[in-house]
C-alpha cells in the first residue's frame, strides 16, 4: 500500500472503533443500510405514480410474453416490428412481468432494484481505496441525485444499463488489483451485455476503463496490450451477438428492426442509436433496400414481416429537432455551458463543479507514478467517466435529458472521494487547505442557489438557513484547525460542510421522488414552477378506458376474424390500446410512425389474405393514407380525441343499446383536432378495409 493510500484511509480508522451497534454491525454497515433504505424509499414512494410506465416498453413486455419469438426479438407490437433498442433490459422486465403480471409496477421494479443495488455497489468501489466515509458519501449522493431518482422510478432502460456498467467497473478495478485475465474478460463481457441494453451509450465509459487498466495494472506493457486486445475481441463478440443472430435471420422470418433504415440491428446500433445521437441525421431515413409485401402469420408463429419498398419518410426522429423531446426545449443548445443551463441544470449539475474540482485535487494530490496510485487511478477512472460523458452530452445533437443519469455514479464517486481528500489536504496544509475548502464550499453553494433560482421555487426560503448554518460551522472548522486542534469541533464542522454541500441536491431529489405528474416516457428531475404541461403516456384514465372499450366493442361487433385486430400508425396510440384491451395490434411505423415497414400494396395484400381489416391512421405516410381513403371505409362512429389524455388520448363513440354498430356521438360533429403528438396526425381515423 502506498503512502497516499495510508493517508487517505487514516481518518476513518478511529471512527470504526467507537461504540458497538446492535447485531454487531459496524457503524459503516449500519450507515450503508440506512442509505440503501433511503434510496429504495425514494424510488418506491407513491407507487401509484408508476401508472403503466413508459407504455412503449410496457406494451412490448406484454407482447413479448405471448411467444418465445416475440420474447427473443423484443417485439413492440403483435409481431411486426421490434422496439428500437436491444432486448436485455426488456428480457429482465418480462421475467418480472411473467411472475407479477404486466403492470407499471412489475416493469418498473427492475429499475428500482437496479438503482438501489448501484448505490450499494458504488460504496464498495469507493471505500476500497478511500475509506468508508468516502464510500458512504458517494452512495448517499447517488441515492439522492435527482435524475437518478427520476429514472429509477420508470421502466426506461437506463437504470439497468447503469447497473451493468457498475458491475463492469468493479471487474476492471479488480483486474487492476490482481492483473489477471478473468476479471478483465468479465468486465468486457459485462460492457457487452450493457451494449445489449442501450447500444453505444454503454461505450461511453470504455475510455476510462481501458485507461485505468493500461496505466494502473502492475503487469508488463506488452502483456497489457495483449490482454486489452483480447478483451476487446470478447467485448465486440458479446456486444454484437444478438445483432448478428437477428441480422442473419431472413427478413421474412422475423419482425422489422424498429428504428433502423435497412431492417438491420447493426444499422440501428451505429446509426439511430449511434452516430445520429452525436451528429444528427443525414435525412436518408426510409431508404430501405429490400422489397416485398409483408406476410404475417398467426400470432404464436414466427413473425413474417418483410421490408416494404422505399417510401419518402417523415421528419427524421434522429435529426436534432428545434423543440420538444430531445430538442432545444428539453436539452438546451449544444455548448460548454449546456449542462449548467435551465434545460438541464436541475438534473445533475448540483455537484458537478465540486466533482470536476475533485479531479484536480486527485491529480495533484501526489507525484504521478506508474503504475498509478489510488488517487490517480480514481482521477482516471471516475474523472474519465465523468469528463467523457460531459463532453459528449455538451456537443451531442440529439439525446434525452434522462440520459444524464449515466454520469451520476462517476459524479457521486468524485464527490465522496473529493470530501475525504480535501479533509486530508486541510490537515496537511492548513494555511492553504482551509481557504481552499471554504472557497470550494462557497462556490458550490453559490452555484446551487443560482440553479434553484432558475426554477422559481419557494424552496429557496428554507435552503438558505441550512446553507448559512453550514458555512458558520465551516468557519468553526477553520478556527479549530488554525489553532492545531483536531477535535470534536473540527469533526462537527466537517460534518456540517458535507451537510451544506448536499442539502440542496438532497431536497431536490426528494421533491423529484414526490413529484407524481412527470412524464414517464421522458423522466426528469423536479422542474420547479417553470415547468410547462407535457404530454406523457402514463396510466389510463377512466375516460380513456371507456373509449377503448368502445373501440373493442365496435371491432367485436363487426364479426371480423382477421389474424390481427387493428393496425395503427405507431406506438404513440398503439401501446395504450395494447395495454388497455386484448386486441392484437400492429404498428405501421414503429415507435413514432416513421419506420418504413409496409407499403400500400403490402397492406392491400394483407387485407385480401384476411390478416387485417381495421386500420387506425392519422395520415402520416402519404401513400398508405391515399390507399386507405380510396380502398377502405371511414368509420365515423369512432373518433380519437388527442385532447383528452395526451398521446394515448381517448377514443370517443357510443354503442347502441341493442346490438349493431356504434352510433355517432352526440353533438354537431367530431371535436376539433388536438395538438399534434409525435408520430401522429391531427386526428386519427378508423378505417374498415374489409368493407368493399
Amino acid at each position: 500500500m502506498t503512502q497516499a493510500q495510508i493517508t487517505i484511509t487514516q481518518p476513518t480508522s478511529g471512527i470504526t472503533k467507537t461504540g458497538a451497534l446492535p447485531l454487531s454491525l459496524k457503524w459503516s454497515t449500519a450507515a450503508l443500510i440506512v442509505i440503501a433504505i433511503i434510496a429504495l424509499g425514494m424510488r418506491l414512494v407513491d407507487m401509484d405514480a408508476f401508472g403503466d410506465g413508459n407504455t412503449y416498453y410496457t406494451a412490448a413486455v406484454a407482447n413479448m410474453l405471448e411467444s418465445p419469438s416475440n420474447f427473443f426479438y423484443a417485439v413492440a407490437d403483435a409481431g411486426g416490428v421490434t422496439v428500437d433498442k436491444p432486448p436485455v433490459a426488456l428480457w429482465i422486465q418480462a421475467a418480472f412481468a411473467a411472475v407479477l403480471g404486466v403492470s407499471g409496477f412489475s416493469v418498473t421494479l427492475p429499475s428500482v432494484i437496479a438503482g438501489t443495488l448501484s448505490v450499494v455497489l458504488l460504496y464498495h468501489l469507493v471505500q476500497k481505496g478511500f475509506g468508508r466515509v468516502a464510500g458512504l458519501i458517494a452512495a448517499f449522493v447517488l441515492a439522492i441525485t435527482p435524475i437518478s431518482v427520476a429514472v429509477d422510478r420508470t421502466n426506461n432502460l437506463d437504470s439497468i444499463l447503469i447497473f451493468f456498467l457498475m458491475l463492469a467497473t468493479w471487474a476492471f478495478v479488480r483486474a487492476v488489483e490482481i492483473g489477471k485475465w478473468r476479471h478483465l474478460l468479465l468486465g468486457a463481457i459485462l460492457v457487452g451485455v450493457a451494449f445489449n441494453v442501450k447500444m453505444l451509450q454503454a461505450y461511453l465509459i470504455l475510455p476510462a476503463l481501458y485507461a485505468v487498466y493500461f496505466f494502473a495494472a502492475n503487469v508488463t506493457w506488452r502483456r497489457k496490450v495483449v490482454q486489452l486486445s483480447v478483451a476487446t475481441g470478447v467485448l465486440l463478440a458479446v456486444s454484437l451477438s444478438w445483432a448478428v443472430a437477428v441480422d442473419l435471420t431472413p427478413a421474412d422470418q422475423r419482425p422489422f428492426i424498429g428504428g433502423s433504415e435497412d431492417n438491420s440491428v447493426i444499422d440501428l446500433a451505429f446509426g439511430y442509436n449511434g452516430v445520429d445521437r452525436l451528429l444528427g441525421s443525414d435525412d436518408s431515413r426510409g431508404a430501405n433496400s429490400a422489397g416485398g409485401a409483408p406476410s404475417l402469420p398467426d400470432r404464436d408463429a414466427v413473425p413474417q414481416a418483410q421490408l416494404a419498398q422505399p417510401l419518402q419518410a417523415l421528419d427524421d426522429a434522429g435529426s436534432p429537432p428545434t423543440g420538444g423531446p430531445g430538442g432545444s426545449d428539453e436539452i438546451g443548445e449544444a455548448g460548454v455551458a449546456r449542462l449548467f443551463e435551465t434545460a438541464l441544470a436541475n438534473e445533475l449539475a448540483w455537484l458537478l463543479p465540486f466533482g470536476l474540482l475533485s479531479i484536480g485535487l486527485l491529480a495533484f494530490r501526489s507525484r504521478i507514478e506508474l503504475p498509478l496510485t489510488q488517487p490517480h487511478q480514481a482521477a482516471m477512472l471516475w474523472g474519465g467517466w465523468l469528463v467523457t460523458g460531459v463532453v459528449f452530452f455538451s456537443v451531442s445533437s440529439f439525446f434525452h435529458a434522462y440520459y444524464l443519469a449515466t454520469l451520476a455514479p462517476a459524479l457521486a464517486a468524485l464527490t465522496g472521494i473529493g470530501v475525504v481528500v480535501l479533509w486530508e489536504f486541510i490537515r496537511e496544509y492548513r494555511s492553504v487547505g482551509i481557504p481552499l475548502a471554504l472557497g470550494i464550499l462557497v462556490t458550490t453553494l453559490a452555484f446551487q442557489i443560482y440553479v434553484v433560482s432558475l426554477y422559481e421555487v419557494e424552496m429557496l426560503t428554507f435552503v438558505v438557513p441550512v446553507v448559512l448554518a453550514g458555512m458558520v460551522l465551516g468557519t468553526g472548522l477553520a478556527l479549530a484547525l488554525w489553532r492545531n486542534q483536531v477535535h470534536r469541533v473540527a469533526l462537527l464542522s466537517a460534518g456540517a460542510f458535507v451537510v451544506a454541500l448536499l442539502a440542496i441536491p438532497s431536497l431536490w431529489g426528494l421533491e423529484t421522488a414526490l413529484e407524481s405528474s412527470g412524464n414517464l416516457a421522458l423522466p426528469a428531475a423536479y422542474p420547479g414552477d417553470t415547468n410547462t404541461d407535457v404530454v406523457g403516456p402514463g396510466g389510463s384514465s377512466q375516460e380513456t378506458t371507456q373509449a377503448l372499450d368502445t373501440l373493442v366493442d365496435y371491432i367485436s361487433a363487426s364479426g371480423s376474424s382477421t389474424s390481427y385486430d387493428l393496425v395503427v400508425d405507431s406506438s404513440m396510440i398503439g401501446a395504450q390500446i395494447i395495454l388497455g384491451t386484448n386486441l392484437d395490434v400492429l404498428y405501421l411505423g414503429g415507435f413514432n410512425g416513421e419506420d418504413q415497414i409496409y407499403t400500400a400494396e403490402a397492406l392491400e395484400s394483407m387485407v385480401e389474405e384476411g390478416e387485417i381489416s381495421f386500420v387506425l391512421s392519422s395520415g402520416g405516410q402519404p401513400e398508405i393514407s391515399s390507399w386507405l381513403v380510396e380502398s377502405c371505409t371511414e368509420v365515423d362512429e369512432i373518433i380519437l380525441d388527442l385532447r383528452g389524455a395526451g398521446a394515448g388520448g381517448p377514443l370517443s363513440g357510443q354503442m347502441p343499446s341493442q346490438g349493431g354498430p356504434p352510433m355517432p356521438p352526440a353533438g354537431d360533429g367530431p371535436p376539433p383536432a388536438g395538438p399534434r403528438a409525435p408520430g401522429l396526425g391531427e386526428m386519427p381515423t378508423l378505417y374498415d378495409c374489409g368493407i368493399q
